[in-house]
């Protein structure tokens, strides 16, 4: 018998998954009531939510949201942390804590709608910010273009130095044969 709690809270797990670009999910045991609040207030300030959830609810949720594979990743306590914003921020915040505390312990996740192993969500929240990566992009693109535009102005450098030392021979030629006629001139005088 379903009961209207589970199917409620299953449906709000639903519109949680829905809603959030990066879910991870933990093991909690061994952190104490301190620590706990303390993670839960960092997550809180990068605006993302933390739950302890139940496993079975989890699971069904996900399946109404057509996320798949989470199975391997629960199995006993679990709590995940909802990001809404970026997928990114929460791996990051629970990876540095897991460095501090070295009690938490990261079981998988969900980055923009698929299941990820644990060690996916470390090399994500290794990831450098969003905007270092978006300049990186950008300075990829543009590095090969200002090559490009150095090598079009060295070409016109190069023409202008070559038509200079064209224009400076003549003109030492013909400077050079006016000074010889006139010197000629002064012989024969």
């Amino acid at each position: 018998m379903v009961r209207p709690e589970k199917v409620e809270a299953v449906e709000a797990l639903r519109a949680r998954l829905a809603r959030a670009r990066g879910v991870i999910l933990t093991d909690f045991r061994g952190l104490t009531v301190p620590e706990m609040n303390q993670l839960r207030t960092r997550l809180r300030e990068a605006r993302v939510e933390y739950r302890v959830v139940k496993n079975r609810l989890l699971l069904r949720a996900a399946r109404a949201a057509g996320i798949e594979g989470l199975e391997p990743y629960l199995e006993g306590p679990t709590a995940a942390a909802f990001g809404y914003d970026d997928p990114v921020v929460a791996a990051r915040v629970i990876q540095e804590f897991i460095r501090q505390m070295r009690k938490l312990e990261t079981k998988g996740g969900i980055v923009e709608g698929r299941a990820v192993t644990p060690e996916q969500v470390r090399a994500l929240a290794d990831l450098p910010p969003r905007p270092v990566l978006l300049a990186q992009v950008v300075g990829g693109i543009q590095a090969p273009l200002g090559r490009l535009v150095g090598v079009l102005t060295g070409l016109q450098r190069n023409l202008v130095w070559v038509l200079a030392q064209v224009q400076a021979r003549r003109a030492g030629t013909a400077g050079e044969g006016a000074a010889a006629a006139g010197a000629a001139g002064t012989a024969a005088e």
